[in-house]
C-alpha cells in the first residue's frame, strides 16, 4: 500500500479528455504526438543572428554607394524604372497590346462551346450528388396534392412541447383570460362625467366628479359638445338651402361639404408641420454652415415649394444665386420656380454671369415664344460658344429653309470637325454628289468612325449603285488600318440597324464584309454562324439572317445543315419564287442529297410537267435511289396517272429492287383494289426480303381482304417465326384469332410474344385487353401489376388501368400517381385531358392538350382527340388553326392514326381528311 500511488499522481487512462462529462472536446498537442524534431541549438542560433547582422551592414554599404536603389528583387513590377525609365508609351505598344488582347480573346473562344458544356455537366453533376433541401422535399412537396381539402381541416394543431422552460413561462405569462363585465362598465366610465345625482345616507346630494356645480346639479361637457355640432349642422344645412336661391354674385353661399373638406386638409397640413419645421432648420442650418453650396439652396426651396409657399421659395432661391452665381443649376431652378415675364430677367442675369454655359442659352431659348427670338438667343449663344454641338443642333431644327440649314451645318462642322452628327446631317441635307464630298472630308476628320462608311454606303444603296461600289469592302481595310474596326457583333446590329430603315442592300453589304471578321479556320464557325442568323430570326430581322446564311454557304459550299436552315427560313419567312431559288442552290450544291430533291419536287407538285423535270434531274444525279423513285410514284397517282406508277413502279424493281419499292408496289396494287395482282407482288417480294415484316403483314391482310382466314393465319404464322421481333405482326395474328372466337389461341400468341419481346408495352397492353374483353377482370387486373412492376414508366399501361380496369371516382388519384412516377408521355398527357373533359375542367383539359402536342407532335392521336374537343368546345377559328399545325407537322404515329391512315380506302386522303376520319372514330 505504501508503493501505490495516490489518485492525483497516477496517469491518466488511455483517450481520457479533460472535462469530457461538461462537454469539453479537447485538444491534441505534440507532445501527444510523439517526439518532434529538436530546434536549433544556442550555438547555432547565435551564429545566424551574426551572418544576419553581417548581410545587413553589407546591404547598407552598397544601397549608400548606389544612391539607395532598392533591391530588384523587392521592385514592384507594376511601378519598374531603371531601363525602362524614360520610355514612351507609343502608337507600336498600343498596337501590340492589342494585338495580344485579341490572341487571348480568340484562345478564350475556342473550344468554348465545349469549355461551356463540360462546365455545365459538372455543375449538374454536383448538384445532383449534393442536392438542396428544396430538391430533397420536392418529392414529398408533390405529395401533398393528393391531400383533400377534409383531410387537411383534420390535421391537428401543432401543441408546444417544450416543457417547463423559460419558453412555457413566457407564454403562461402573456395568457389572457376573460375580463367581467363590471370592470368593462367601470373603465368605459372612466373620465366620463357623470349625469345622475345621488343621495348619501345623510339624505344629502354628492357630486359624481369635479363637474358638478355647488347646487348639486352636474354639467356633461359631453352632451354640450354634442349640442353645439348639432347646432353648427342646422346652420350649415340652412346655409346652403339659402345658397340654392342666392344670386351668381352673392357672397354668403357656402359649401359644406367643400368646407369640411378643406377643414381635414388644414388638419393633414397641420399634422405634417412638425416635419416640415425640422427639415426648414436643418436646410437653414446647412445654407447658414455652407452658403456656396447651390444644393442646399434648391433643396431649401423646393421644400418650400412642398409646403405651399411659393413666395419664400422664389426669395430664398434668388439669395442662393446672389450667393452661388456659378452654378448652373441653381440659375434654371430659379427660371423654373417663377413665370415666363421674370423667368426671362432671371435667364439674362444668369448668361450674364455664365456665358458659356449651353444649358442657360438653350433654357433663355425656350422661354422665348415667337421663333425669330428663338433663333437671335441661340446665335447670341454661338457667339459665346462656338463650339457647343448642342447649341448648334438647336439652331439647326429651328430653321426651316433647307438651304439656311445647311449653311449652318457647314459652319458648325468648320468648327467642330469632330462631330459625327452635325457630319451626318449635313450629308443628309446636300445633294448626292456634294454628300459624297462631304463624308469624304469627314472620313478625314474622323478616320475610326464606321458610321460615315455606312452612311456612305446608303448614300450609294438610293443613288442605285449599292452592288456596284464596294463601299463596305474599302471600308473594312481603312479601318483595319486605323486599328478601329469594331467588334463582329456590333456589324450585326449596324446591319439590324439598316434592315429597319429598309437599306436591305447595306445590310447585305454589312455581313458579307464583316461576318467573318475576327474568326479564323479553328473556331466553329458554321456553328458560330447558324447561331447568329437564329438570332436575328428571334429578333425579327430576316434579312439579316438570310445575308448571314448566304455568306456561310459561300464559305461552306457543300453544307447540308447551312442548307436545310437556310431553306426552313425561306419556307417560314419568304416567298414561294424565294424557297424554290432556296432549293435549287440546295441541288446544285448538294446533288447526291435526295432530301433536296425531293423537297423542291414537292414544292412544285402543283405543276406536274415542273416537278418530273426535277425527278428527272433527280435520276441523273441518283440513278438507284429508292425515295426519288417512289417520289416519282406519288406524284403520278396523285395526279391519277395510273399506268404511268404502274409503269416506274417495274422499272423501281428492276433497278432498285429494295423492299421499300416491292412494299409500295403491293401496297398501290391493294388502293386500286388488284388484290390478287398485290397477292402475286407480295409473293415474289417474300422470295427475296423473307425478313421483312411489313411484307408478311401485307400478305396477310390481303387474304383477309379476300376473306381467306386460314391462309391469312398461315401467313402471320410463318411471319412471325421469321421475323419474331415484329410487334405488329404478333398483333395482327393475335386480332385475327380473337375476331375468329378463339380467345385461347389468341392469349398463347401474345404469351410467345412476350417471350420473343419482353417488355414491350403493346405486348402487355394488347393480352390484357383481351382478357378484358373475355370478361376475365380478375386476371386482367393481375396482369396489369404484373406489367406496371416491369415498365412502371409506361403511359400506354397507366392509361389502360385508369380508364378500363378502375373504378370512375379512383381515376383522379391513379392519374396523379402515374404523372409522378412516368415523365414526358403524350398518351398520359391526353388520357389527364380526357378525364378533365369529362369532369367539365374545359380550360385545364385544353392545357393538358397542348401540352401533349408540344411534347410529340408525329402522335395523330392526340392531334385526333384534342380536334375532337374543339367541335365540342372550341371556335371555329381556334379548329382552323389546329387543323393548319396539324398539315404542317404531318403526323404518322398513334394506334387509331395508323388503322385509318394506312387503310388503303383512305390512300390518296390528305392530312385533314385524315384527322377528321379518327377524330369521328374516337370514343
Amino acid at each position: 500500500m505504501a508503493s501505490r500511488r495516490d489518485f492525483l499522481s497516477q496517469p491518466a487512462p488511455e483517450n481520457y479528455v479533460a472535462g469530457l462529462g461538461r462537454g469539453a472536446t479537447g485538444f491534441t498537442t505534440r507532445s501527444d504526438l510523439g517526439p518532434a524534431r529538436e530546434g536549433p541549438s544556442e550555438d547555432q542560433i547565435k551564429a545566424a543572428v551574426a551572418k544576419r547582422s553581417a548581410q545587413l551592414g553589407l546591404s547598407e554599404s552598397k544601397d549608400d554607394d548606389n544612391n539607395n536603389d532598392d533591391d530588384a528583387r523587392y521592385q514592384d513590377p507594376d511601378n519598374e524604372f531603371g531601363l525602362f525609365a524614360g520610355g514612351l508609351y507609343e502608337k507600336d505598344d498600343e498596337e501590340a497590346d492589342r494585338i495580344w488582347q485579341e490572341v487571348d480573346e480568340r484562345m478564350a473562344r475556342r473550344r468554348q462551346k465545349q469549355r461551356e458544356a463540360r462546365e455545365k455537366a459538372e455543375i449538374e453533376e454536383y448538384e445532383r450528388q449534393n442536392p438542396k433541401i428544396q430538391q430533397q422535399f420536392a418529392g414529398l412537396k408533390r405529395a401533398l396534392e393528393t391531400v383533400t381539402d377534409e383531410e387537411w381541416a383534420n390535421l391537428p394543431d401543432v401543441k408546444d412541447l417544450t416543457g417547463r422552460t423559460k419558453r412555457a413561462r413566457q407564454a403562461r405569462m402573456e395568457r389572457f383570460y376573460a375580463v367581467p363585465d363590471s370592470v368593462i362598465a367601470a373603465a368605459n366610465s372612466t373620465g366620463q362625467f357623470g349625469t345622475t345625482v345621488a343621495d348619501d345616507e345623510a339624505g344629502t346630494a354628492t357630486a359624481a366628479d369635479s363637474g358638478s356645480n355647488k347646487d348639486g346639479t352636474v354639467t356633461d361637457f359631453a352632451k354640450i359638445g354634442a349640442a353645439r355640432d348639432k347646432v353648427l349642422q342646422a346652420r350649415l344645412e340652412r346655409a346652403s338651402h339659402t345658397s340654392g336661391t342666392a344670386t351668381a354674385g352673392s357672397a354668403t353661399s357656402i359649401d359644406p361639404k367643400g368646407y369640411l373638406t378643406s377643414l381635414q386638409n388644414m388638419q393633414g397640413a397641420e399634422q405634417s408641420i412638425g416635419d416640415i419645421e425640422q427639415f426648414r432648420k436643418m436646410l437653414k442650418s446647412a445654407v447658414d454652415s455652407n452658403p456656396k453650396q447651390a444644393a442646399s439652396w434648391i433643396a431649401a426651396a423646393r421644400l418650400e415649394i412642398a409646403a405651399g409657399k411659393p413666395v419664400a421659395a422664389r426669395n430664398l432661391i434668388a439669395k442662393g444665386c446672389q450667393h452661388c452665381p456659378k452654378s448652373e443649376d441653381i440659375w434654371l431652378e430659379n427660371i423654373h420656380l417663377n413665370d415666363n415675364r421674370n423667368a426671362k430677367v432671371i435667364a439674362a442675369q444668369a448668361i450674364q454671369a455664365n456665358t458659356h454655359s449651353v444649358k442657360l442659352w438653350v433654357e433663355a431659348m425656350k422661354l422665348e415664344n415667337d421663333p425669330r427670338s428663338k433663333k437671335k438667343v441661340i446665335r447670341r449663344a454661338l457667339d459665346h460658344n462656338p463650339e457647343s454641338e448642342a447649341l448648334w443642333k438647336e439652331a439647326v431644327n429651328l430653321e426651316e429653309d433647307v438651304e439656311d440649314a445647311r449653311m449652318l451645318l457647314a459652319k458648325a462642322t468648320e468648327l467642330i470637325p469632330e462631330s459625327l452628327d452635325l457630319w451626318l446631317a449635313l450629308a443628309r441635307l446636300e445633294t448626292p454628289a456634294n454628300a459624297r464630298k462631304v463624308l469624304n472630308k469627314a472620313v478625314k476628320k474622323l478616320p475610326n468612325s464606321h458610321e460615315l462608311w455606312i452612311a456612305a454606303a446608303r448614300l450609294e444603296e438610293q443613288l442605285g449603285e449599292g452592288n456596284k461600289r464596294p463601299v463596305m469592302k474599302n471600308a473594312v481595310k481603312f479601318l483595319a488600318k486605323q486599328n478601329a474596326m469594331p467588334k463582329r457583333e456590333e456589324w450585326i446590329a449596324e446591319a439590324e440597324k439598316c434592315e429597319e430603315e429598309e437599306a436591305v442592300i447595306t445590310c447585305s453589304n454589312i455581313i458579307e464584309e464583316t461576318l467573318g471578321w475576327g474568326l479564323d479556320e479553328d473556331d466553329d464557325r458554321k456553328e458560330i454562324w447558324m447561331e447568329d442568323a437564329k438570332a436575328s430570326i428571334n429578333r425579327g430581322k430576316i434579312t439579316t439572317a438570310r445575308a448571314i446564311y448566304a455568306y456561310a454557304l459561300r464559305v461552306f459550299v457543300n453544307s447540308k445543315s447551312l442548307y436545310l436552315a437556310a431553306v426552313d427560313l425561306e419556307r417560314n419567312h419568304g416567298t414561294k419564287d424565294d424557297l424554290w431559288r432556296a432549293l435549287e442552290k440546295a441541288v446544285e450544291a448538294c446533288p447526291h442529297v435526295e432530301t433536296f430533291w425531293l423537297m423542291l419536287a414537292k414544292e412544285k407538285a402543283g405543276e406536274i410537267n415542273e416537278a418530273r423535270r426535277v425527278l428527272a434531274r433527280a435520276f441523273k444525279q441518283n440513278p438507284d435511289n429508292e425515295d426519288i423513285w417512289l417520289a416519282a410514284v406519288k406524284l403520278e397517282a396523285d395526279n391519277d396517272y395510273v399506268d404511268q406508277a404502274r409503269d416506274l413502279l417495274k422499272t423501281a424493281r428492276q433497278n432498285a429492287p429494295t423492299d421499300r419499292v416491292w412494299m409500295r408496289s403491293v401496297a398501290f396494287e391493294r388502293q386500286l383494289g388488284n388484290t390478287e395482282a398485290g397477292l402475286d407482288l407480295v409473293q415474289d417480294a417474300l422470295q427475296l426480303f423473307p425478313a421483312a415484316p411489313k411484307l408478311w403483314m401485307m400478305k396477310g391482310q390481303i387474304y383477309e381482304d379476300l376473306g381467306k382466314q386460314p391462309q391469312a393465319k398461315e401467313a402471320y404464322s410463318t411471319g412471325v417465326r421469321a421475323v419474331p421481333s415484329s410487334v405488329p405482326l404478333w398483333l395482327l395474328y393475335s386480332r385475327l384469332e380473337e375476331r375468329s372466337g378463339n380467345a385461347v389461341k389468341a392469349r398463347s400468341i401474345l404469351d410467345r410474344a412476350r417471350q420473343a419481346v419482353p417488355k414491350n408495352p403493346e405486348l402487355w397492353t394488347e393480352l390484357i385487353r383481351v382478357e378484358r374483353r373475355a370478361g376475365n377482370m380478375n386476371q386482367a387486373k393481375s396482369l396489369m401489376a404484373s406489367a406496371l412492376q416491369q415498365m412502371p414508366k409506361s403511359g400506354l399501361l397507366w392509361t389502360e388501368r385508369i380508364l378500363n380496369l378502375e373504378p370512375r371516382t379512383q381515376r383522379k388519384s391513379l392519374l396523379a400517381e402515374a404523372i409522378k412516377k412516368v415523365e414526358d408521355d403524350p398518351i398520359l398527357l391526353v388520357t389527364a385531358a380526357r378525364i378533365l373533359w369529362a369532369e367539365r375542367k374545359l380550360d385545364r383539359a385544353q392545357n393538358w392538350f397542348e401540352k401533349a402536342l408540344l411534347l410529340d407532335r408525329d402522335m395523330g392521336d392526340t392531334w385526333a382527340w384534342y380536334y375532337k374537343f374543339l367541335l365540342q368546345h372550341g371556335t371555329e377559328e381556334k379548329r382552323g388553326e389546329l387543323v393548319s399545325k396539324c398539315i404542317l407537322n404531318d403526323p404518322r404515329h398513334g394506334e387509331h392514326w395508323q388503322a385509318i391512315a394506312k387503310d388503303p380506302k383512305n390512300a390518296n386522303k390528305k392530312t385533314e381528311e385524315i384527322l377528321k376520319l379518327v377524330a369521328a372514330s374516337l370514343n
